[in-house]
């Protein structure tokens, strides 16, 4: 299984882009900076300065139906900030 699972594609993200070369992306709930950091690297072609990661827990969600009360959890997951070094950039659109 691949550490980076995608890119999260927002405004917000795109902003962080453009001003302080930043990137998001969701990243497997094993994967700890180091490894994020070399997957980046190796995939873009970037050198990475710094990585930030966060971890979300799964949200419970309930429905009401016919058959009562449905209760569920979504998926946790954790996404990944990484700074770029000076000069580099990541191009998302490129391969579409």
């Amino acid at each position: 299984m691949s550490i980076l699972i995608k890119p999260i594609v927002t405004e917000k993200m795109t902003g962080q882009g453009d001003k302080f070369n930043r990137y998001g992306f969701i990243v497997a709930r094993y994967a700890n900076k180091i490894q994020i950091k070399k997957a980046v690297e190796e995939l873009y072609g970037v050198t990475v300065e710094s990585v930030n990661t966060m971890n979300y827990g799964g949200k419970i969600k309930t429905r009401y139906t016919k058959t009562g009360l449905l209760a569920g959890k979504t998926v946790a997951t954790k996404k990944a900030v990484v700074t770029l070094a000076e000069g580099n950039a990541i191009d998302f659109y490129s391969n579409i």
